[in-house]
């Protein structure tokens, strides 16, 4: 089966190129062909010589995933893609006073199984190819025809556990001839895989990390969060610490604020304690419910008095705007609806 020319990265194509004896400047063509001037049909490359483009359609393919479905809400749309082998996954675009954000997939299902979240309901299948994960972004900017401006892979899936075709998403889409989305302006969130958070410290790639941590101590994290069996609590935030000594990036701390699961007074104070003195943020994020899962969102007074608490203990804290609680985007909503 071919690679798809979406999913290699500028540096595979120089390698590429010498390795057919060609110059290695013929892969930052090719990028520009596809990501400036947004030409797939490699029989449109008009400054690339007959044999090569023949060579290239030998050797790759230029398929693309397809949007199914588009929900639309206030400042935000979902869409559902469906793969090359029928498989279905989603992105949500978010419009912010900053921007627009594109929430991507980084696998069809995933299988961390965290009891809150309908993408856990859905187990993984597989992971997405490189391709698979770039095309999101490049239908969703032919959608709207407007320039996406930061990109979060936040959707189905756990990042790090496809580990090596997000590494190359990133490249591309962070490559100035690629889809030139700045590093700080990509974020990738984990719920906490330590030997890969360990391994993404030391590539100096400088994009974000949010931890989906949702709990402070291990009694609470345990009955949530069944990853925290094997990398438990201490462990992740360890991970963390040595992550910011690397780098020297601030880490966002995502936060589900679940209804008398672990929006208590008690849950405020432990994660004070468990951040202080860190380079961090919390984010904290009101829950959407779906019909499939029994958890509850925490009211606006719960939600409020547990910034209060963490904002007064010194922790920088922010309550993450709503989106799209009308239109099911919740992570893996819209797909289990659709099969």
């Amino acid at each position: 089966m071919k690679n798809n020319i979406l999913g290699i990265t500028k540096e595979e194509l120089k390698n590429y190129f010498l390795n057919i004896g060609e110059k290695e400047y013929k892969a930052t063509q090719i990028f520009e062909w596809l990501y400036c001037h947004k030409e797939y049909d490699f029989n449109k490359f008009s400054n690339i010589k007959k044999e090569i483009i023949l060579q290239l359609a030998n050797d790759f393919s230029n398929e693309f995933i397809e949007i199914e479905k588009v929900l639309e809400g206030l400042d935000v749309k979902k869409f559902l893609f469906r793969l090359r082998d029928n498989e279905k996954i989603e992105a949500v675009l978010m419009n912010h006073d900053y921007g627009l954000s594109v929430c991507v997939s980084s696998q069809v299902g995933c299988n961390m199984g965290c009891r809150f979240c309908e993408s856990g309901r859905l187990k993984k299948v597989r992971n997405l190819e490189t391709y698979e994960i770039v095309e999101q972004i490049l239908l969703i900017e032919k959608y709207i025809n407007k320039k996406i401006d930061s990109v979060v892979v936040m959707g189905i899936g756990e990042p790090f556990d496809n580990y090596d075709n997000i590494i190359n998403f990133i490249k591309i889409i962070n490559d100035a001839k690629g889809l030139a989305i700045g590093s700080r302006h990509i974020t990738v969130s984990t719920c906490g895989l330590v030997p890969k958070i360990k391994e993404f410290s030391n590539l100096n790639l400088q994009v974000n990390l949010a931890l989906s941590l949702h709990g402070a101590t291990d009694e609470v994290r345990n009955k949530i969060m069944p990853v925290n069996k094997v990398y438990n609590v201490d462990m992740v935030i360890d991970s963390i610490k040595e992550y910011i000594a690397k780098t020297n990036r601030r880490v966002t701390i995502e936060y589900v604020m679940l209804n008398m699961v672990n929006d208590c007074e008690v849950d405020a104070l432990a994660l004070a304690k468990l951040l202080k003195g860190m380079n961090v943020y919390v984010n904290l994020i009101p829950y959407n419910e779906t019909n499939n899962i029994e958890f509850k969102k925490s009211s606006k007074n719960r939600i409020d008095k547990f910034y209060g608490i963490l904002k007064n203990k010194g922790i920088n804290v922010t309550i993450r705007r709503e989106f799209g609680g009308n239109i099911k985007a919740a992570c893996g909503q819209l797909r289990s609806e659709s099969d």
